[in-house]
């Protein structure tokens, strides 16, 4: 059993280490809907391909989030990604070392 236990508890710190990665590339994406990037590097436009569907799907779930001229859709997704962290990985986690047991 000690198996299963040492994949899901790697499972979850993959998942942990992924959603720490999309963080910061969400960060970086309102940093630079700041300034005027050029639409054309290739930073940006990965950035806008990893980052836009997740944000129009938040904008289309929370219509206000765009409201007054600030996106909130950022922090919507930054507090959904602080809440998978902190409840569903540590869940698997601690249920991994209980199955262990």
């Amino acid at each position: 059993m000690f198996v299963v236990s040492n994949l899901i508890i790697s499972v979850a710190k993959i998942a942990d280490v992924l959603l720490s990665l999309y963080l910061w590339i969400v960060i970086i994406r309102a940093l630079l809907s700041w300034v005027n990037p050029d639409p054309y590097n290739p930073i940006v436009r990965f950035l806008y391909q990893v980052t836009e569907p997740v944000f129009a799907l938040v904008r289309r779930w929370f219509p206000w989030t765009a409201m007054g001229g600030i996106d909130f859709a950022p922090m919507i997704i930054m507090l959904g990604i602080f809440f998978i962290q902190s409840f569903v990985v540590q869940t698997l986690i601690q249920f991994a070392y209980n199955l262990a047991r």
